[in-house]
């Protein structure tokens, strides 16, 4: 135990005295002020009237109250469409040629859309407020023409809408899109940074040759200090700066990352022991954060996976982490929700030591991978 805690001092006060791993604050501030706006908003569109009705004035009016929408009235479609390559524009919407009087006769009306395909994010929220502000133009004729057949306007909305819905906030993580992204970005840093700082000790502890066990786990707790910090300013202070929905207070926060850290520390030690040299390590951790970003099930369901992709996310701490520290702090999950994940990553951490322990002891022994013949 003495031995555990002289190395767990030193290691702690030697990362304090030069504490490298405050850049992973920098680099967070500077990632994430793309997500200060917490949503998209007042992306600019261009709207060529051709029909110069009040059915086209209406819908121009529906698409520039709501708030993700700026509409910018254009002339002719060749200009609107110069300016949509230059990027200055999202969309463009054209309300084609005799678009009320097909509304009023009941004939289908296609509105052309024009968008930037490149930007998924804009191009799929202008697509659904032009659809809504059609839709409820669309309505309002719908009544009108109703009631001109002897319709009253009660049996007219029971007609055009008999089931009346109502929406209750079971998965809720904030006011857009980045809010989805922004705890997988959070927790994809924190481990990225830990495995660094988890190989790098390994490494050292490896080039003073055969060490007490207790060394090396006064060394590698040591990191769990400063990356619990770390952890309070990314799921809990910063969220808060930039103003997104959390639910969870800070000890549970606390709480739900040691196991995450644990089983990344875990991580750390299987992959020292199996690369073994310091340039690969590092070249190997620079090129995989990437691809684990996106096997982690931000960015796209673990479920719409093949099962052999779906099988090497579940093997990554970011995937389990980033459903815990979301489903808590953005979904409003009690912990007792969210206990077999702690359960897997506190397991995970275990097999990764064991296995990486065991992979050390083998080339003590003179194990090598070498081809045959």
């Amino acid at each position: 135990m003495k031995l555990w805690w002289q190395t767990f001092q030193t290691t702690l006060m030697g990362m304090l005295r030069k504490p490298m791993w405050l850049m992973l604050l920098l680099s967070l501030c500077v990632m994430s002020m793309v997500y200060m706006n917490r949503s998209v908003w007042d992306l600019p569109i261009a709207v060529i009237d051709m029909d110069h009705s009040k059915a086209s004035r209406l819908i121009t009016r529906q698409l520039n109250a709501t708030p993700k929408v700026n509409t910018q009235i254009y002339d002719s479609l060749p200009e609107a469409l110069h300016d949509l390559g230059l990027r200055q524009l999202f969309a463009v919407v054209l309300m084609p040629q005799d678009l009320e009087q097909k509304m009023l006769s009941g004939k289908p009306v296609n509105i052309p859309v024009y968008g930037d395909a490149t930007n998924r994010l804009a191009n799929g929220q202008i697509q659904l407020d032009v659809m809504a502000a059609y839709q409820q133009v669309l309505s309002q004729y719908s009544i009108e023409l109703m009631q001109q057949h002897g319709f009253s306007p009660r049996q007219a909305e029971v007609i055009l809408t008999p089931i009346v819905g109502q929406t209750i906030d079971v998965f809720n993580p904030g006011i857009g899109f980045a809010a989805i992204v922004f705890p997988g970005l959070l927790v994809m840093l924190l481990q990225h940074s830990l495995l660094i700082a988890g190989v790098r000790v390994n490494l050292t502890l490896r080039s003073k040759g055969k060490l007490p066990l207790s060394v090396t786990l006064g060394a590698l707790s040591a990191l769990i200090p400063i990356w619990l910090f770390l952890s309070v300013v990314l799921f809990g202070l910063w969220p808060w700066v930039l103003g997104y929905r959390q639910t969870a207070p800070l000890a549970e926060l606390l709480v739900l990352a040691l196991p995450f850290q644990l089983a990344v520390l875990g991580l750390a030690k299987l992959l020292t022991e199996c690369i073994r040299e310091v340039e690969r390590i590092y070249l190997s951790l620079s090129f995989i954060t990437t691809p684990v970003y996106y096997l982690s099930g931000t960015l796209w369901p673990v479920q719409s996976m093949p099962d052999w992709v779906r099988s090497i996310s579940m093997m990554l701490p970011s995937t389990w982490g980033t459903r815990m520290i979301a489903g808590v702090n953005q979904m409003g999950l009690p912990v007792s929700e969210v206990r077999h994940y702690v359960i897997v990553l506190l397991a995970m951490g275990v097999v990764y030591a064991l296995t990486g322990y065991l992979v050390a002891k083998l080339r003590e022994h003179g194990w090598r991978l070498r081809p045959r013949g």
